[in-house]
């Protein structure tokens, strides 16, 4: 590459750079952790409610809280809700279990036209499946090594 081309390079990332809006990190913060906490309150409510409600053990509350919210999630992913939300809360919307319920749902989705094999199945767990294979697999090491220093 020439001295000129790079010269010409190197003026229009500067240009460029002085276009992209710069994001508000002290807002978007905000935003994910009243939003990623307003997610969380409403599971701690259905939890509450079933608590009271019925007379299940703990566990058992809180495995049908999870269910209730993987269910959530998801129902406002195919009605095309959890996209808004997630747009405006950011990261608020993904820690949560209904982003993880979002990241599922979303890409069998999008792929839902290339068949119920080759595109829902296939796809489903594109953005999920390196979360659960890091996550079970970092659990199992830790597991090991719980085992190993403490017998």
């Amino acid at each position: 590459m020439s001295k000129d081309q790079s010269n010409k390079n190197k003026a229009y990332q500067n240009y460029v750079d002085t276009k992209i809006p710069k994001p508000n990190i002290l807002k978007n913060c905000i935003w994910a952790f009243f939003s990623g906490g307003a997610i969380c309150t409403i599971g701690q409510v259905i939890h509450n409610v079933i608590e009271s409600i019925y007379d299940y053990s703990h566990t058992d509350v809180s495995n049908i809280t999870t269910l209730i919210m993987v269910f959530i999630g998801a129902l406002l992913t195919g009605i095309g809700v959890y996209d808004v939300i997630g747009k405006r809360a950011g990261a608020g919307s993904l820690i949560p279990i209904t982003g993880f319920a979002n990241s599922i749902v979303a890409p069998a989705m999008e792929f839902k036209k290339e068949g119920f094999i080759m595109g829902v199945a296939a796809k489903m767990f594109v953005l999920a499946g390196p979360v659960l294979v890091y996550g079970i697999g970092s659990s199992a090491i830790i597991g090991v090594l719980y085992y190993i220093f403490n017998h």
